[in-house]
């Protein structure tokens, strides 16, 4: 279930093993990311692209936007 997080919450989760997704255009992702931060595009995201992810791991989404 989704729900929002904050900076501390986020940094905690990352500590703790949680899966760090961002879903910006690879191009966008490769020129800036978290470091550990996977890329899985949101105009690319299926069932396909989400096996890259272990399910037993929390995951936190993220997307950065200057708008």
């Amino acid at each position: 279930m989704p729900t929002d997080a904050t900076r501390a919450d986020v940094q905690r989760l990352f500590t703790e093993g949680a899966q760090l997704v961002e879903v910006l255009p690879p191009a966008e992702y490769e020129e800036e990311h978290l470091p550990g931060a996977i890329n899985l595009p949101l105009k690319e995201l299926s069932r396909q692209a989400a096996r890259r992810l272990d399910r037993t791991r929390p995951v936190i989404v993220y997307c950065y936007d200057t708008t």
